[in-house]
């Protein structure tokens, strides 16, 4: 039997564990639970197993507390939001990071403030470069 590949993205439910975690820097299922979007209703031994499968494929680590485990992220968000914008630009827009900004930036509902945004952001890695 073919063993399945670790993914090394997260799923819709994964990341939105995950965004808890990042938030509160690590807690037990219950804090984490308690970060979640307010509809979300989730049994204790579900939101269990969603942890103990991030600790699986290595984003996350545990250790005992008194009754509970605590959780804490081993990948931090702004290296995971790296990770998965290489991987969109990879798949989806053909290894060109130009098209995935140009799709952004076509967006009619992109704001002009968030255009403004993104042009100074542009401007400053820009000059950074000219040095």
């Amino acid at each position: 039997m073919r063993q399945k590949k670790k993914s090394t993205l997260l799923t819709e439910v994964e990341l939105e564990f995950m965004t808890a975690i990042w938030r509160i820097k690590g807690g037990t299922v219950r804090e984490v639970m308690a970060n979640l979007a307010d509809d979300r209703q989730l049994a204790y031994t579900s939101a269990s197993t969603i942890l103990r499968i991030l600790e699986q494929k290595g984003f996350l680590t545990s250790e005992r507390a008194e009754k509970s485990f605590v959780y804490r992220p081993t990948v931090d968000k702004p290296a995971y939001q790296a990770k998965s914008l290489r991987n969109l630009s990879e798949k989806l827009f053909d290894n060109t990071p130009s098209s995935l900004v140009a799709r952004l930036v076509d967006d009619e509902n992109m704001s002009q403030e968030a255009l403004q945004e993104i042009h100074a952001l542009l401007e400053k890695r820009l000059g950074k470069n000219a040095d």
